[in-house]
């Protein structure tokens, strides 16, 4: 059964001297603001589509690791993972980076490492993402 999930941005202004918020309609979990400083500059409280995205990918490609370690008989107590994603003004998203900690008993590190290098290529996140470089690091705790 497919799912669609909605969101919605209000933009008053410029870009350059704009706001906006986005909303997360299908959850109700928020509205946050937005504007251009807080993409290219500091966040200063504000969000910004590129953090939007790493929340995205980052827990897509947990979900996707746990259930790859649980179909192979190690499921995780724990997963942390951070996404880093770079947006340089002008040109766009150039990069995104995964560094994901985990705790999984009966695995080795090198197990883990080809565990989250299949999520990462997998996860629908990355999928969406394909023309962009995504990196990785993994390591047990």
């Amino acid at each position: 059964m497919a799912t669609t999930r909605t969101a919605h941005t209000v933009w008053e202004g410029n870009l350059l001297e704009g706001r906006g918020s986005v909303t997360l309609d299908s959850s109700g979990a928020g509205e946050y603001p937005v504007t251009w400083a807080s993409r290219a500059e500091e966040p200063a409280g504000r969000t910004s589509p590129e953090e939007l995205i790493a929340a995205a990918h980052s827990s897509c490609f947990s979900m996707a690791l746990s259930n790859g370690l649980a179909k192979a008989g190690t499921p995780p107590t724990r997963l942390t993972t951070h996404a880093e994603v770079t947006f340089q003004p002008g040109t766009g998203i150039t990069g995104i980076h995964l560094t994901v900690r985990g705790e999984v008993p009966g695995l080795d590190g090198e197990a883990f490492t080809a565990a989250a290098e299949d999520a990462k290529a997998n996860c629908p996140v990355s999928q969406a993402l394909a023309g962009t470089t995504i990196t990785l690091s993994a390591s047990l705790d």
